[in-house]
């Protein structure tokens, strides 16, 4: 049947509304996988993974070199690895890894997830004395510059190397008018490169089932030379890709441009073969609580007021919580182990060995104080809150402070997994982040959190939408009321066409 010439302004205009329907459910979600590392079958040293630690705390506090730094996205990365440091084997320590995709054609990479540095940075393919192969199981790949389309290297005359954008000094080489970086760390070991402009590919989520490829291009770290511990093949990936505060920060690149939301969460299982979701937008679960962010520190800093073992207040002096360039506690998924400061931790040590002291026998292994336990962990440790600002409470419970560490004559041996700072900083790990959505919200400078199994599907908020990812096969799902609502937006828009092209 012919189609009626007074009917194709209309029919236009219903065109044009559902156009701009896809594109209202193509723009808000968009999905990347977070995975973590689960090497392999040999136990860890407590006495390592504090080594390891130290090695990042010193990556963390002395790194230098060059700039890190409509909305309605959501990016998730499912995550892989393992919370329990003593199955990870090769005297290597656990990590959360996830894939990003990047350079045209797109090449995919394994990067560490860390909350506590700000760039995105791959192996380039000139590197020399960079791994080539992982004991994690994963294949290495290196990203290949002239063979992507869309690569360009960063100048130095670029508003991103200028001073302005710096939050240490960029290297610029007069030969190459490249703009770099190094940064090197406590141990000697560190990276070096030049910044590099390409496409980041990622997955819009228009619905339920409904995926659609998506990308924008990012400003990213091009490691040309590594030394020290990023060197070792044992625990060797692709990069590292930092979620810090920084203007170079994937989170702060992509939600300055309204592709994401200023919030990013995560949510890392510590039960199994591990794994997560780490999400560029708000989780939403039933408990959240907030605490504000500590203003004016490159890091997500809170302030911890107390510490409560079985509902009784520590004796700490307030000088272990006081917050400073130097002091304060920070969240880091970079970091294994919790570590307090020595006016803290000895109060806490005192305290669970106290509590338990009529029910399991204490025992020193390698210098660590371990715990011989014939039964359940949860009928004879006592539960621990970390107390904020803002009324939040961090609840605690044994499996959060302690490690499983095998068996010894007969009784399961746990081991504390709280460790005394070298530095003046609390730094709180995987070992208490794990088994929790966290919610990094930027906006409102302040990080939320909750407990929840992370082995489920979980709420996320985009703008005012609501979505579901499941943490385990991502995907996202557009909720009811939010799909009606923008139906009922397309059917006004589809109606005030047409009332134009009546008049007209």
């Amino acid at each position: 049947m012919p189609i009626s010439h007074s009917l194709t302004p209309m029919l236009l205009a219903v065109a044009v509304a559902f156009a701009a329907a896809i594109t209202t459910f193509a723009s808000p979600l968009k999905i990347l996988p977070l995975q973590r590392a689960f090497p392999l079958d040999e136990p860890v040293e407590l006495s390592d993974l504090r080594a390891r630690d130290s090695v990042r705390h010193a990556r963390i506090l002395l790194s230098k070199g060059g700039r890190q730094s409509s909305i309605g996205g959501v990016v998730n990365f499912p995550v892989q690895g393992s919370s329990d440091p003593f199955l990870i084997g090769s005297k290597t320590t656990m990590l959360y890894f996830t894939k990003v995709k990047l350079g045209s054609p797109p090449t995919e990479f394994n990067v560490q997830i860390d909350t506590g540095s700000d760039i995105l940075w791959v192996t380039c393919g000139s590197c020399s004395n960079c791994p080539r192969s992982s004991g994690l199981g994963i294949e290495l790949h290196f990203f290949d510059a002239p063979g992507s389309l869309t690569a360009s290297s960063l100048t130095c005359s670029d508003p991103v190397c200028s001073s302005a954008f710096q939050t240490t000094a960029a290297q610029c080489s007069e030969n190459s008018n490249q703009c770099g970086y190094s940064f090197r760390y406590g141990d000697g070991s560190g990276t070096s490169g030049y910044y590099m402009t390409d496409t980041f590919h990622f997955d819009a989520v228009l619905g339920e089932s409904l995926v659609a490829n998506s990308s924008a291009p990012i400003v990213f770290g091009c490691s040309t030379y590594q030394s020290g511990d990023l060197t070792k093949s044992d625990k060797a990936v692709d990069g590292i890709f930092g979620f810090g505060k920084g203007k170079l920060s994937v989170v702060s690149q992509l939600s300055s441009r309204g592709i994401t939301p200023p919030v990013f969460s995560h949510c890392l299982k510590g039960d199994g073969s591990g794994g997560g979701v780490f999400v560029l937008g708000e989780i939403l679960v039933p408990g959240m609580v907030y605490s504000p962010l500590v203003p004016s520190q490159p890091h997500y800093n809170l302030n911890l007021l107390s510490i409560s073992v079985n509902g009784e207040m520590l004796p700490i002096d307030a000088v272990a919580f006081e917050t400073s360039n130097t002091r304060g506690t920070i969240v880091d998924t970079g970091t294994t182990l919790t570590y307090l400061v020595k006016e803290a931790y000895d109060p806490f040590l005192s305290a669970i060995s106290s509590s338990v002291s009529q029910l399991v026998t204490p025992i020193m292994s390698n210098g660590e104080q371990c715990y011989l336990v014939s039964t359940s962990i949860n009928d004879m440790f006592p539960p621990v809150s970390l107390n904020f600002a803002g009324g939040a409470s961090m609840m605690l419970r044994p499996q959060d402070y302690l490690f499983h560490y095998g068996f010894y004559d007969g009784s399961s041996m746990w081991c504390i997994g709280f460790s005394q700072a070298l530095e003046e900083q609390n730094i709180l790990g995987d070992l208490v982040l794990k088994d929790k959505v966290f919610v990094y919200d930027l906006a409102r400078q302040r990080i939320g959190w909750a407990n929840y199994d992370c082995s489920m599907s979980v709420n996320v908020s985009v703008t005012s939408g609501k979505d579901i990812v499941n943490s385990g096969q991502p995907c996202l799902m557009i909720s009811r009321k939010d799909m009606v609502l923008k139906l009922f937006s397309s059917i006004l828009l589809a109606l005030l066409l047409c009332t134009f092209f009546s008049l007209t």
